[in-house]
């Protein structure tokens, strides 16, 4: 396909062959049903109809794209133009979906937040995630605690799910070359994940402590709780410590004894 790629919809296209054979052979395909989210001009979708999924689904959200995907795969696959944020994936199909995804970077990490939020013990739509973003993104998204990326997304996404970084992609293997790296990431539902009533009262707290990420974290406990003393004794907790020297579990407990605090 000849497209001439939207700035506006954040497009790139990944063409390098054997990029895409690694992408797709991540995880075993046959016979299974398959999501892939921004398809783009279909170099993936080509790869994927080879390894003989059950269903194929993409979603697109670009009229003129969709329109040439459904004229160049006919009945093979199943075209949804749309944008992702405003799809219930819960709907697609009644089967959990094998996802992969070139991620728009400028809406990557809201995609990612959506899917973790959105995620319940009961009913989770997915078995797999391989998904590229900004290597500066997923550097965010696999940082561990003690380090500088270490952060707000990465808390979120050991929240719900495994993940592991696959491999750095270079800008020569996309049309048009973005200005920056890109990553491949495997990502996989955990089995059981720490509940709250809201998780807003998760995205609160972690808010409230990288907000000033190099401050020690006697601040960010005064301003969450009318007694700090009684929660740095019950976790254990060093006040001279810095976010980022908090793991997501103690970020979890945290987040419990606020909306506890507040209910």
């Amino acid at each position: 396909m000849n497209v001439i790629a939207k700035k506006s919809l954040g497009q790139n296209f990944l063409i390098d062959r054997n990029i895409i054979d690694i992408i797709v052979d991540t995880v075993d395909i046959k016979d299974k049903k398959v999501l892939e989210v921004g398809p783009g001009t279909g170099n993936l979708t080509k790869a994927l109809l080879e390894r003989k999924p059950k269903e194929l689904f993409v979603i697109e959200k670009d009229k003129d794209l969709a329109s040439l995907l459904k004229t160049e795969f006919k009945n093979k696959i199943n075209v949804i133009n749309d944008d992702i944020l405003n799809i219930n994936e819960n709907i697609i199909s009644n089967e959990k979906l094998i996802v992969f995804g070139n991620l728009p970077y400028n809406i990557s990490t809201e995609i990612l937040c959506k899917w973790i939020l959105n995620l319940n013990d009961d009913k989770i739509w997915f078995s797999n995630l391989i998904l590229m973003f900004q290597k500066e993104v997923a550097d965010r998204i696999v940082a561990d605690v003690h380090t500088n990326k270490y952060g707000r997304l990465s808390i979120l996404a050991d929240w719900k799910m495994n993940v592991q970084k696959i491999m750095d992609i270079n800008p020569e293997n996309f049309y048009p070359k973005p200005k920056v790296q890109s990553s491949l990431l495997y990502l996989e539902p955990k089995r059981k994940f720490f509940t709250f009533e809201n998780y807003k009262n998760l995205e609160k707290v972690t808010d409230i402590f990288f907000q000033n990420k190099r401050k020690m974290i006697k601040k960010p406990l005064n301003i969450l709780f009318k007694d700090s003393k009684k929660i740095v004794e019950k976790f254990n907790l060093n006040e001279n410590n810095r976010p980022q020297n908090l793991d997501p579990y103690t970020f979890y407990k945290i987040s419990k004894e606020y909306e506890n605090e507040y209910l």
